[in-house]
């Protein structure tokens, strides 16, 4: 073959991909990478409705929504807190975790939550091995365009959440060594609820942090149904311009939860079995929540990075 001919080949094939006539002057990109998120996952195997994995219609519902995970694809799932129930036991996680979430782990980013310290977070390290991050559990990537910051929320057995403490200033360092033009970080515990528990207030400081470098999205879960916040400042108060997305994805399984008293700024809320999806494009973002088979709520959206 010449290299007349070779090259033939590669412009043919380029004109295919571009569908127009003409020479070709650059390469089709890669779609936006996609994630997907919930956290309070799988059910002890000893719980009256782990029903051999399979769950019921209100509880222990680990298998449907992973198999949400199976059929979207992503390019990352991010496990948000209280992977497994009660205790985060080693022989748990094989019985439950694995065979359903498991199955993704390959592509799993997960962040702890209080049942992983209800007894020794040690079985949650073990599990997810690296991709959890050396104990206590802070790490940072890239996905995209986008930074992704994951965070301890168990503030009482990591040394403080405060201003000043460990995570903060690892923090406010990692925020100021990658100023992308869009970030989201996610953890356990809900800075801003509806739910009986309430806002979270050991967190502030680290939302404090992402709103001074002006971050885009928090995850989270910890209350037991799906809830989205618009942005929000530090305090709570509606700031469209620097504000905070919030979303409460604690639909992952274990099972849902009433609200309370509706938060100001909270703009959807259900409790929905399900898991969210984001689309991270070059200066903003899609989401959608994909709701186990049987459910018809559905909430979908887009936003712009700051």
């Amino acid at each position: 073959m010449t290299t007349r001919s070779r090259w033939g080949a590669v412009l043919a094939a380029a004109l295919s991909l571009w569908g127009a006539p003409g020479v070709a002057t650059a390469t089709v990109p890669p779609p936006p990478p996609t994630i997907a998120a919930a956290g309070d996952i799988a059910c002890d195997p000893g719980d009256p409705s782990f029903a051999w994995g399979a769950g019921t219609a209100t509880k222990c519902r680990m298998a449907a929504t992973s198999n949400l995970l199976v059929s979207l694809g992503p390019d990352a799932v991010l496990p948000l807190g209280d992977t497994q129930y009660d205790k985060a036991a080693a022989a748990a996680y094989g019985s439950s975790y694995r065979p359903t979430w498991g199955r993704l782990d390959a592509i799993a980013h997960p962040v702890p939550g209080n049942h992983e310290y209800q007894a020794n977070p040690a079985g949650y390290f073990s599990y997810f091995g690296a991709a959890a991050g050396s104990a206590p559990g802070w790490y940072s990537g890239d996905l995209g365009g986008w930074h992704l910051v994951a965070l301890n929320s168990n503030c009482g057995a990591i040394g403080g959440c405060g201003p000043g403490s460990p995570e903060e200033q690892w923090l406010r360092a990692d925020l100021s060594a990658h100023p992308a033009a869009c970030t989201l970080a996610y953890w356990h515990h809900a800075r801003f609820s509806s739910s009986r528990n309430g806002d979270n207030t050991n967190v502030a400081p680290l939302y404090q942090a992402l709103y001074d470098a002006g971050a885009d999205v928090v995850l989270t879960a910890h209350n037991h149904h799906y809830e989205r916040f618009g942005p929000l400042d530090p305090t709570g108060r509606s700031d469209t311009a620097r504000g905070l997305r919030q979303f409460v994805v604690g639909t992952g399984g274990k099972n849902v939860e009433a609200f309370k008293t509706v938060h100001a700024g909270s703009e959807v809320r259900s409790k929905t079995f399900g898991v969210l999806g984001l689309t991270l494009r070059p200066g903003g973002y899609d989401w959608r929540f994909h709701a186990v088979a049987g459910s018809t709520f559905s909430d979908a959206g887009s936003g712009t990075c700051h």
